[in-house]
């Protein structure tokens, strides 16, 4: 499989995993369970829907839509972005939210960061307080850019994530979904690939101030152990229960790698399980499906799925996808796995 076409399948898993998430995002599993009962496909979103009532199947939230964001910056900015030109984007990304009249805004830690910002707080300090999956949901564009050659990786990471994210929390789990898939761009089976994450995220949370919280290397790596083998029920109810969804780092974020460890050879079971979880569904669906697509690339997406969500949204993904990947080719950096103590 050619690295494009992985890279192609991180995007649109992404955008698919999104679009699944979307009907159900900030919805408890009970009410997901009454409105929708089981999650098999792309669904219409009901009128009770919180946060995009009534939205066609197949529409995309904010995950997608940042982290498209992020990669015009960065494609833009030759590998770069700059951190005003980053929160002018996101701050014109929500007046159109606004007035599109959506509910579906920026989350609390970039809203706080670019607040601080706006005060006169320096951009190395405005993101001192975010520790949420904002930064995770959008660093994929950064993973396709960037080879996983870790030193590499994580300066990308912490350069794309310390406007709003500058915390060992949000650096960490954004450094995981970015080992994650780019190790897989390289071609690293799944076991590799989310070890490489793992790894990532010890290293980031090292990076940027740090913050009170579960460690996100030690939750992936014991959350990855205790889901080998659950069958799909039990899975559902440990992610839900015990692992959680909502929009802490340490949550959703671990909810993501959790459900590509157990159905990571089967990558529209984990996205619709995602979806029925509650919570941050369509962040973790969106997580999970950026990583999975890595793996089995565009090619082991389901066609049917991505052409929906391709066409109502207007996505063009392709100059996207070539956009970054030109971007990966000027850096260096190989992969090597880490021997493991």
């Amino acid at each position: 499989m050619q690295i494009r076409d992985r890279a192609l399948g991180a995007l649109t898993g992404l955008a698919l995993g999104d679009a699944l998430g979307m009907p159900t995002q900030s919805m408890s599993r009970e009410a997901i369970r009454r409105h929708y009962g089981p999650v098999r496909s792309l669904v219409d979103a009901v009128s009770a829907q919180p946060i995009s009532p009534d939205l066609p199947a197949g529409t995309v939230t904010d995950d997608t839509e940042q982290a498209l964001l992020v990669a015009e910056l960065l494609i833009d900015g030759g590998g770069r972005i700059d951190p005003k030109a980053f929160a002018r984007a996101l701050l014109d990304w929500e007046a159109d939210m606004i007035r599109r009249e959506l509910a579906d805004l920026l989350g609390p830690s970039t809203k706080r960061a670019l607040e601080l910002l706006e005060s006169g707080v320096d951009p190395e300090e405005a993101g001192r307080t975010g520790t949420t999956n904002g930064a995770a949901m959008r660093i994929t564009p950064v993973a396709i850019a960037t080879p996983p050659d870790l030193d590499g990786l994580l300066d990308a990471v912490v350069d794309a994530s310390k406007l709003t994210h500058n915390t060992s929390l949000g650096i960490a789990a954004a450094a995981a979904v970015a080992a994650a898939v780019s190790a897989g761009l390289e071609g690293a089976d799944a076991s590799t690939a989310l070890d490489h994450a793992e790894d990532a995220a010890a290293a980031g949370a090292r990076r940027g101030h740090w913050s009170a919280g579960g460690d996100i290397a030690a939750r992936i790596r014991w959350a990855r152990r205790w889901v080998r083998g659950m069958d799909p029920d039990t899975l559902a109810d440990a992610v839900c229960d015990v692992i959680g969804t909502s929009v802490a780092s340490q949550e959703s974020v671990v909810a993501a790698f959790a459900l590509a460890e157990a159905l990571g050879d089967r990558p529209v079971q984990a996205l619709t399980l995602a979806a029925e979880l509650g919570g941050d569904t369509d962040t973790v669906a969106a997580i999970c499906g950026a990583v999975l697509g890595a793996q089995h690339g565009l090619s082991g997406l389901p066609g049917d799925l991505t052409t929906t969500v391709r066409e109502v949204n207007g996505l063009d993904l392709d100059p996207v996808a070539d956009g970054l990947l030109q971007l990966r080719s000027t850096r260096p950096g190989t992969f090597q796995r880490r021997r493991r103590p």
